[in-house]
């Protein structure tokens, strides 16, 4: 694995220097907004929580961004196909740094009975913009961009950059919030930076992407076009979409709790070497060495996974979301099995690039972004009452939710095992 991972860490030097402009100027901009959501979206029940919110609000917050999440990558697929690339993601960019902002300054916008916790389900719709509508339209570009048995590294390269910010996005937020207290005015300066990144990211996706080599595809046409589409999706996407549904379902059941369990139910924060670092500090730097762990492996992962298929890989991801609720809920206060378990978590982000070349890759010309802005929308909607549920059960026992999700999260892999193909390598 050694060797792999070197040879992975070359592999990403090589790409960045001969990727196609659109697919680099995409990453660019992929990193940018990874580092705007990253520094806010690990912290967000901790923030509601601070802002007066129950255990069912936290939970009710999650299913609303699902619910968003269901509805916005089918509109953004058809936006995207119909438009064109850039004009799509720059609108969702210039939503999505609004949202940033009404984050901000929720706790100051928040008048009479109005509590400053439901101005975050508001700022939420429009910033999701880019991360949901323009899944499309990421999705295209990179399908457009290469032959169909190298979609896997190619979307690997896409989120190589996308990972890095998920690695800096929480260290650099844990700096802020351990310097800044209280916990909310060191969360609010963090947005204040998420707000810059996402100006930059806009700017920078509007003006050097290249238009030109965009495809487009046909206009929305009523519900006749969501039946249509439902109906064309490929045959083999009916067994991953079952396994990753339940799988994302478990996650969904807890995710947003996760802050919650570290930071209050645990306590735990970080002493080394005299260095002493806060419970919520610590969680941002373990959210980083995650995505550490996730940058190392999965290029490596992703080389082998078009070698042997790329089931085996999906699986393996599918088994780390699955298992690591039950393993956190039960895990003792103790600073360096933490460490062990995000290290594990981060193994779960290896199997995506091969996630999303079985999602892409049976998808005709100039439907990238209609194809996968119908299997998300498919899954999220199934997704929708997991915050709920998951806030319900752990305002009665936090160890009862997690335990429940990693249920289910194991019935959600055991099936995808049984009942999906057995995918061949692509070079066969």
């Amino acid at each position: 694995m050694a060797d792999q991972t070197v040879s992975g860490v070359r592999w990403v030097a090589r790409q960045v220097g001969s990727l196609e402009r659109d697919v680099l100027v995409l990453s660019v901009a992929m990193l940018a907004f990874s580092l705007g959501f990253q520094m806010t979206n690990q912290y967000f029940g901790l923030y509601l929580d601070a802002l007066g919110a129950s255990a069912l609000i936290v939970g009710a917050y999650r299913s609303f961004a699902d619910l968003l999440g269901a509805i916005y990558p089918y509109a953004g697929g058809i936006i995207s196909d119909r438009v064109g690339s850039r004009t799509a993601l720059t609108g969702f960019g210039v939503a999505s740094t609004g949202g940033f902002a009404i984050w901000a300054f929720a706790p100051a916008l928040a008048v009479g009975p109005v509590p400053a916790w439901s101005l975050l389900f508001v700022g939420l719709v429009p910033a999701l913009a880019w991360k949901s509508f323009g899944l499309g339209a990421t999705f295209a570009i990179v399908k457009q961009s290469r032959p169909p048995d190298r979609l896997a590294s190619g979307f690997a390269s896409t989120e190589v950059f996308r990972r890095i910010g998920f690695l800096l996005g929480p260290v650099m937020a844990a700096l802020l919030i351990d310097r800044i207290t209280p916990f909310v005015s060191g969360f609010r300066s963090v947005l204040v930076v998420a707000i810059l990144f996402g100006v930059l990211a806009t700017l920078a996706q509007h003006r050097l992407y290249d238009a030109d080599g965009d495809s487009y595809g046909k206009s929305f046409e009523g519900l006749e076009t969501i039946r249509s589409d439902l109906g064309a999706l490929p045959e083999t996407l009916g067994p991953l979409l079952m396994g990753d549904t339940l799988v994302r379902f478990a996650h969904g059941m807890v995710y947003v709790f996760f802050v919650i369990v570290v930071v209050e139910r645990l306590g735990t924060g970080l002493t080394l070497a005299g260095l002493r670092v806060s419970p919520a500090a610590f969680f941002g730097l373990l959210v980083g060495l995650e995505m550490v762990v996730a940058i190392l492996t999965m290029i490596p992962v992703s080389l082998i996974g078009e070698r042997v298929g790329l089931k085996r890989v999906v699986t393996g991801g599918f088994l780390v979301y699955a298992t690591f609720p039950l393993l956190l809920i039960l895990a003792p206060p103790n600073q360096w099995v933490l460490i062990g378990l995000f290290a594990f978590s981060g193994l779960r982000f290896a199997g995506l690039p091969a996630h999303k070349a079985l999602i892409a890759g049976p998808a005709e010309a100039d439907t990238g972004g209609r194809v996968t802005g119908t299997y998300y929308p498919v899954r999220n909607a199934m997704v929708i009452p997991a915050g709920v549920l998951g806030g319900y059960l752990y305002g009665i026992d936090p160890v009862y939710a997690f335990g429940t999700a990693t249920v289910v999260g194991l019935a959600g892999t055991i099936l995808y095992v049984l009942v999906g193909d057995a995918f061949a390598p692509a070079s066969s």
